[in-house]
């Protein structure tokens, strides 16, 4: 099961960067989005990052070029047609998702592997969307993809063997670790970080601490590289909220309860860093 062409559907900050690294690793890219101005921002930060490498001598100017050569710009999902492999990085919705994937099993080739980027939506639910449950995966990156290592590979209920494999193989290829992870609310990553942001939230709510103090404890009394309410405001509140819910409803255990002040800065568009307004401000 080779793949050599690669469609990523979002070209936001997840969808590049897995562009970026699928293109670096010698693949055949295609970004997808609903607008040019979007696959267009998206082309944007590639060139940005890739330059970057290049101006600290970490990557010659010709295989910035060769990268950015192998990137091709779509607004039409008819281009999956002859993808290998669609990863999908688009919003955390699962509707969206269903609907995306159903359409995706009209439009691609018989053999096309189709994964997910979701970082907590059961693959399981996504998958009985298609007629190829088989071949749908998980293949949850890490932000910001070009630097992080870790790939979470998830496997549906009905995920054929050879898709895993040939899944996995590609993480190597792409210089990533691949963890194999079962279909569980959140998988790994997210039912272990999240909690934990959630009950630093409950920590500033009910007043235990301020939030640099809260973040300077996970920092130097965990090793923490960035505190929890730090991290975040990286990641979106809004974001974390979503993923909360999906525990919370995928567990029905009210420890995934998400605490009330993160849902009334979420109501107030504090979403962190990308509204330049969460647990800090940003200029």
């Amino acid at each position: 099961m080779g793949i050599q062409k690669v469609m990523v559907i979002g070209a936001g900050q997840m969808g590049s960067g897995i562009a970026q690294v699928c293109a670096m690793n010698g693949y055949e890219v295609i970004l997808h989005d609903l607008k040019a101005e979007f696959v267009e921002r998206g082309q944007g930060t590639i060139r940005k990052n890739l330059m970057r490498q290049v101006e600290k001598g970490r990557l010659p100017q010709e295989e910035m070029n060769r990268t950015l050569s192998r990137i091709k710009e779509s607004t039409d999902l008819v281009n999956a047609g002859d993808a290998d492999i669609i990863i999908e990085a688009a919003v955390e919705n699962m509707e969206i998702k269903t609907q995306l994937f159903a359409q995706l099993d009209e439009i691609c080739k018989e053999e096309a592997i189709l994964a997910s980027n979701t970082s907590s939506l059961p693959i399981t639910e996504i998958a009985a969307a298609t007629k190829r449950p088989e071949k749908v995966i998980g293949m949850h990156f890490m932000n910001p993809v070009p630097v992080m290592k870790l790939v979470e590979i998830i496997k549906g209920l009905a995920t054929a063997p050879e898709v895993y494999q040939a899944v996995e193989d590609m993480a190597k290829a792409l210089n990533k670790v691949p963890v194999e992870v079962n279909d569980f609310p959140g998988f790994v990553s997210n039912r272990i970080l999240m909690p934990m942001i959630n009950e630093a939230i409950y920590t500033l709510y009910e007043g235990v601490a301020s939030k640099e103090a809260i973040d300077e404890v996970m920092k130097l009394g965990m090793n923490h590289p960035m505190g929890p309410l730090t991290l975040a405001d990286f990641i979106g509140l809004d974001t974390c909220l979503y993923i909360m819910e999906t525990l919370h409803e995928g567990f029905g255990d009210d420890k995934y309860r998400p605490c009330p002040l993160l849902r009334k800065y979420v109501k107030a568009g504090w979403l962190g860093k990308k509204s330049k307004r969460g647990f800090y401000i940003y200029e």
